[in-house]
Order: C-alpha cells, then sequence, then structure tokens
C-alpha cells in the first residue's frame, strides 16, 4: 500500500495488489491493534517480523483513505533490510 499520513509526510511505501500481506512499522495507522507476536515467510525463509495486526486506515495524498483489515504491524522495520 502507498501512504502519505497527515502527521507524518515522511513515509514512504510501494503499492502492490500482488502482496499476500500489508506490514506497517507505525502504529498510528492502526485503529485497532491486536499486538501478538507471529512469524511471516519471507524469500530468505521464516522469520519473526511481526508484532501485532489489526484494522488500518491510509490516507493517500489525494484524501482517499484505504482500509485494510488485517494489515501487519511490525515494530522493528530494520529486521527487513536484513532479509
Amino acid at each position: 500500500m502507498c501512504s502519505s499520513h497527515e502527521s507524518n509526510k515522511s513515509d514512504i511505501c510501494l503499492a502492490d495488489c500482488a502482496t499476500t500481506h500489508t506490514i506497517l512499522k507505525n502504529r498510528e495507522y492502526f485503529s485497532n491493534l491486536n499486538l501478538a507476536e507471529a512469524n511471516v515467510q519471507t524469500i530468505s525463509g521464516i522469520s519473526n517480523l511481526i508484532n501485532g495486526s489489526g484494522r488500518a486506515n491510509i490516507m493517500l495524498p489525494g484524501g482517499t483513505t484505504i482500509h485494510v483489515d488485517n494489515a501487519l504491524y511490525s515494530k522493528n522495520p530494520k529486521k527487513f533490510t536484513e532479509l
């Protein structure tokens, strides 16, 4: 998903409709977040990147809001660069 949240203009991500999961690093996007550690399958194998999941609301620059019911939360985005 692509986002630009009003309180954080520096967020950059890519829209990819073929992804299996939407993973977000900022809690501010979540209107409902259930914290729970989980693993996710990556190209490098299984990794423990996930710290929770829930409903996320992402506002695009034009004012359109995208709702993702099963978004994943990862509080340590540096782990993504280690894969």
